[in-house]
């Protein structure tokens, strides 16, 4: 399933009374909102607006596969302070679909292309103060690909069995948000039942 790639979150237009940018930068865009609230007031929030992303999880095993092999991506994020366990994931390109855009990051940073990709969900990754949207997927039947990586990303491709995975998710080693949510939503709901 592929979902339109205009809006990465649905903001309520109606409550939306003014808007002032502060910060328009490459990835995000800070604005000071004055909205009305459900109760019929008025207050000030800052909104970090995102163009939105998708993420996948690499399944090289073979669907129905009991502890299927997964990819994992270790990867030195600055704000995290140090390296982090994430899955494959980036922003859309003019035009992309979210399908399209989880296909290129994978390849860009796993090296493996999808012969078989299913969408998973989304997720809001903090709606307190942005509208950034994530939308989950999980990729089967790779084949290799060519790793395209930016200039300002450093990670290394680690393949590991699922049940280590749920086990590095359950100890707090990985603490990623979108990959949590996708190694769980892919084990829950693709993986594990595919199994039984």
């Amino acid at each position: 399933m592929t979902r339109p790639n205009r809006g990465a979150g649905v903001e309520d237009k109606e409550a939306t009374l003014a808007s002032r940018v502060v910060h328009d930068g490459r990835v995000v865009h800070l604005s000071i909102d004055r909205v009305r609230f459900p109760d019929g007031s008025e207050g000030e929030l800052e909104l970090i607006r995102h163009p939105g992303a998708s993420a996948v999880l690499p399944v090289r095993s073979a669907p129905g596969t009991s502890d299927p092999e997964v990819l994992l991506v270790r990867q030195y994020r600055y704000a995290a302070g140090g390296y982090i366990y994430e899955v494959p994931a980036g922003l859309p390109r003019d035009g992309e679909t979210w399908a399209e855009c989880a296909s290129r990051e994978l390849e860009e940073e796993a090296g493996v292309v999808a012969g078989r990709l299913d969408y998973l969900t989304r997720l809001h990754t903090t709606p307190g103060f942005t509208n950034e949207v994530i939308h989950l997927y999980v990729a089967f039947d790779l084949k290799p690909g060519r790793i395209a990586r930016d200039e300002d990303e450093f990670l290394a491709v680690e393949t590991f069995r699922l049940s280590e995975v749920l086990d590095m998710a359950a100890s707090g080693q990985i603490t990623d948000g979108k990959t949590l949510v996708t190694i769980l939503f892919a084990a829950r709901f693709f993986l594990l039942e595919d199994a039984s």
